[in-house]
Order: C-alpha cells, then structure tokens, then sequence
C-alpha cells in the first residue's frame, strides 16, 4: 500500500468494517450498515470518520449513490484477484453464498472494489451460453439497463441471475431457457450486471 497518514483507532475499525465487507459481498456497505456493525446510534457519527478515511486516501466516495464507498488502491488488505462471493442460481431463486476464494484472472478483468465472481448453479441461461458450474464475473452496482444480464435480488429476498426487463408496474426476470417461465417481481433489485463468463473444462476420466 502507498504511504498514507496514519489513522486513528475510531478511523482503523470504520476502515476495516468497509473491508469485511469487500470481503463478504464484494462491494461497499452503505453508512447505515457500517454504524449497524460499529453499534453507532446515527449514521451522523460515521460520516466524520469516511471523510477523513477519503482525505487520507484510503477510500472514494460517490455522490448520490448509497453505495459510494470504495476501497482506494491498495487499501482493501487483501491478495489479488477477483473475490469469489458464492453461488448464484440459474433458475430457481436462491441464496448468494458467502466464500473466501479469488479467482485470478489478470488481463480478462479488472481487478477493483466491487468486480467479483459468481459461481453458476443451474441451467435458466444456457441459451446465453452461461451453463451450470460456470463463474460469471459481475461489477456491483443498483441499475441496469433493460436486456443486461444481472443478479437480482427479489422481493423475498432471493438471488437469481437472469435478463433485467423492466414492465409497467413490474419487473420481468426472463431466463435464457425455453423450457422456463420468466420471474415477475414489484420489489426486485438490482446487485449487480455480468461483465462475462468463465468456463472450467475437466478431463474425461
């Protein structure tokens, strides 16, 4: 890591707060979750600390966005490579699955805060050639655009991969697959869009 100003202790637990969550998810917390996981009462008290986590180089900050915090270069503690979060279901919504492995894919992707992978459970995209065991690489972010390829959390708080086609009213989840229905939600978000896909041939035995 460059050389940067020391921190103070307060400074040092907000830092590492927005690390573990790299780490677990892949993208920032927003102000709420890090004074949920500091025990701090009002957003109003970490605000202080990010501003001078950000003059101090540590992290960026975006505006009007509620996940605007990111990592700077070198701060995020961790080895390189893309982190992979877990599972994301190609058909039946599903968990995302916390893990602690990075792929390395120097040169294919960029290596920042809020790139990671996904390992593909199910066959909803193969039409979009994204079969079953494979990792799709996705950049976090809360928009897409209408036929981009995202992972979306639904209303039950479910993941799922699936083309984004927003309806009046409603939100059209529509598999690659034309053995399946598509997924209709009022309440679904958007986590993150694929950037692409990775396949890992095994040899036949």
């Amino acid at each position: 890591m460059p050389d940067r100003p020391e921190l103070t202790p307060r400074q040092r637990q907000v830092l590492e707060t927005i690390q573990k969550a790299y780490r677990q998810a892949g993208f920032g917390p927003t102000i709420r979750e890090i004074a949920d996981a500091m025990g701090i009462s009002s957003p109003n008290g970490v605000v202080s600390h990010l501003r001078a986590l950000s003059a101090k180089g540590y992290i960026h900050r975006t505006a009007h966005r509620s996940r605007a915090i990111q990592l700077a270069d070198g701060a995020n503690g961790e080895p390189h490579g893309i982190p992979l979060a877990g599972l994301v279901a190609a058909g039946l919504p599903a968990e995302v699955n916390e893990q602690h492995e990075r792929l390395e894919l120097e040169g294919w992707f960029p290596s920042r805060p809020g790139i990671w992978a996904l390992r593909v459970a199910g066959d909803s995209m193969i039409e979009a050639h994204i079969a079953d065991g494979d990792f799709v690489i996705v950049e976090a972010q809360s928009t897409a655009r209408p036929g981009q390829i995202v992972v979306v959390r639904t209303g039950e708080g479910e993941a799922t991969l699936k083309y984004w086609h927003p309806e009046k009213n409603r939100v059209r989840l529509q598999p690659a697959n034309q053995a399946m229905k598509p997924i209709f939600s009022r309440s679904a978000t958007v986590l993150a869009v694929v950037l692409g896909v990775v396949r890992l041939f095994k040899p036949r035995s």
